[in-house]
């Protein structure tokens, strides 16, 4: 995801006007009277001032960002008037860098505007601005206004009303209730000086200089210290993201893992932005202290259980440096203990993103599986099949796609040729048993679901005399759905749509070998890109056809990705009935997604049973 570098910020400064105030007309100057920062606010989200020139207003700059596109500064009236909806701080948008310094008493006239980061399409909510700024330095030195203290009792437990169906959803309209919702408290809060105390961290620090933190460390904790997500009615109130406003040439952003914890005082304004909501950008920024967080390893199999794993490997191709590839070897021989078979999700063609009609992947599949070697684990044996040139989603030029590598000492391939990147394969019933029609074989590939995405890769294996049949995926991404901090609440998650037509199809395929054969192990695994809890995982699981395995773990530990400040399950291993009968053990090995320093952004899972 993009972000708060920047390059990140630049991308906040095509203004736009959200589209609850979109007919807003400019009208004369608000000169009838004393206009204050919290007339601008208003009682909702959107400023009743919105559109209006307003003179002389006046507060105390609490806060200067000197750098990117989206420069400016936020101003706080010291004098509050005492109603918890109304905002006492706004930002004054320069453009470039602003000439007042933080503890600077100024007065401002400009326009009042409501910007959309990313813009009203998003549906993210809007930033009550002045901007084209005249500004009036009255004094310097001056004491900030008290900071506002959020904490575990300011935070309320409701994440937010729904939206005023009268108006698609959006929550725009409605009065600010900060006692009651969260996304309400946050709105109340935007531009004004903000405090939290030592807060632990539950997203690590990312490429672009934020990380994020919990000011409710007792709110749905995993395990190691992050916070699940789990469900679309649980939301976490307490996150909250972290900038600074120090550049980093200046001061280098610290470097922090989930569980640690940001000890100290963290303060400065309130913003908002596209690529989070709310977020503290300090001028004061705590203390990393060390919460020991370590890579998980997971146990061996035994000699009669059969390892399967699934690893989303990102956008991985012979372009990478050497490093990545042995970090990510290290994590399948060390902390994965070498599974007999691994479904690979984004394995790039040849030449990684250039976009030149390569789709062969021979090269990206045979570098990895040199360092696994190389970093004492076997030498895998691998089955793939190209897909057509740009059809698969993902990077343009890329042509990413699943892999499956197996270990050729512990289990054997059933190659049946006929599968290619446009040829189904289908199932057929053998000596009484279920067999694949093409090994490997894309499942209904020409199916519209697939469209543009990644269709599943099925293969055939054999462990110790038995049948296993296993279906790697990489579904549609999330992309395009609205944000939980969205203006429309619930959000739209207009992406579902295809995961919900590729579940289905996934789930008809499986239902066509149990038919077959009712007792056929099958492994669905690989990026489902949703949750367990999601429709996308009831129809996977439709009939019982399949059974989520990670719904095995305690909920504390139900999580492969860390985004936002939410631990949650994006990549998933189901199983066919007759394995779910056994004793089955089930295991997401957390390696990557709550670490500053990543191979991949997803951890991987492994599944041991006995056929």
């Amino acid at each position: 995801m993009p972000s708060k570098t920047s390059s990140r910020i630049a991308a906040l400064t095509v203004a736009a006007v959200c589209s609850a105030v979109s007919a807003v007309v400019l009208t004369p100057s608000a000169e009838a009277a004393e206009v204050r920062i919290h007339d601008i606010q208003g009682s909702t989200r959107i400023s009743p001032l919105a559109g209006q020139q307003v003179t002389g207003v006046t507060g105390i700059v609490t806060g200067t960002r000197t750098y990117g596109s989206s420069r400016g500064f936020w101003i706080q009236d010291p004098d509050p008037d005492g109603d918890a909806a109304t905002s006492e701080g706004v930002f004054v948008f320069t453009g470039s860098t602003p000439t007042v310094t933080v503890g600077d008493a100024v007065t401002v006239s400009g326009t009042v505007s409501e910007f959309v980061p990313a813009g009203t399409s998003s549906g993210n909510q809007s930033i009550t601005e002045i901007t084209k700024p005249t500004v009036t330095v009255v004094s310097s030195g001056d004491p900030l206004p008290a900071a506002a203290v959020i904490d575990a009792d300011a935070v309320p437990d409701t994440y937010t009303a729904d939206g005023d169906t009268a108006a698609q959803g959006s929550v725009n309209g409605l009065p600010l209730q900060p006692a009651k919702y969260a996304l309400d408290y946050y709105e109340s809060l935007e531009g004004m000086n903000v405090r939290i105390g030592s807060s632990r961290v539950v997203t690590a620090t990312d490429a672009f200089a934020e990380l994020w933190v919990t000011v409710k460390p007792h709110e749905h904790p995993t395990r190691r210290g992050g916070t699940v997500y789990g469900s679309y009615t649980s939301q976490n109130t307490g996150r909250l993201q972290i900038q600074s406003l120090v550049p980093t040439a200046q001061q280098p952003f610290p470097t922090a893992n989930v569980g640690d914890v940001l000890e100290g005082t963290t303060e400065g304004p309130l913003d908002y932005n596209q690529f989070g909501g709310y977020t503290l950008t300090a001028r004061t920024l705590g203390t990393v202290i060390d919460g020991g967080l370590q890579r998980e390893t997971t146990r061996k199999q035994k000699s009669g259980e059969l390892a399967v794993a699934t690893y989303n490997v990102e956008n991985l191709d012979p372009t990478d440096a050497q490093d990545k590839f042995d970090k990510l070897a290290d994590g399948v021989v060390t902390h994965l203990q070498s599974p007999d078979i691994v479904a690979l999700e984004e394995i790039q063609d040849d030449n990684g993103a250039k976009n030149d009609g390569t789709v062969a992947a021979d090269q990206t599949v045979q570098k990895f599986v040199d360092a696994v070697v190389a970093a004492g684990g076997p030498r895998y044996e691998w089955r793939s099949i190209d897909p057509v040139n740009n059809a698969d989603g993902g990077e343009p030029g890329g042509n990413i796609r699943q892999v499956f590598l197996f270990n050729p000492e512990r289990v054997s391939f059933t190659d049946r040729a006929g599968g290619d990147s446009t040829t189904s394969t289908g199932v057929t019933e053998v000596d009484g048993k279920a067999a694949l029609t093409a090994s490997p074989g894309r499942i209904d590939p020409g199916n519209g679901a697939w469209t543009n995405s990644r269709k599943p890769l099925a293969g055939e294996f054999v462990f110790r005399g038995r049948t296993v049949f296993v279906i790697a995926n990489h579904f549609a991404s999330k992309g395009g759905d609205q944000a939980l901090h969205s203006q429309y609440q619930p959000p739209t998650r207009s992406s579902e749509t295809q995961r919900h037509q590729q579940a289905t199809a996934v789930n008809a395929f499986v239902k066509e070998i149990l038919k077959t054969q009712k007792s056929a192990d099958v492994v669905t695994l690989g990026d489902i890109n949703d949750f367990e809890f999601s429709t996308t995982t009831k129809l996977l699981e439709d009939g019982g056809a399949l059974y989520s395995a990670i719904k095995s773990l305690p909920k504390s530990e139900r999580y492969t990705y860390d985004y936002q400040g939410n631990s949650q399950v994006l990549d998933q291993i189901l199983v066919s009935p007759s394995i779910r009968c056994e004793d089955f053990s089930y295991d997401s090995v957390h390696i990557n997604a709550e670490f500053a320093d990543q191979n991949s952004d997803h951890d991987p899972q492994v599944l041991r049973f006995r056929p």
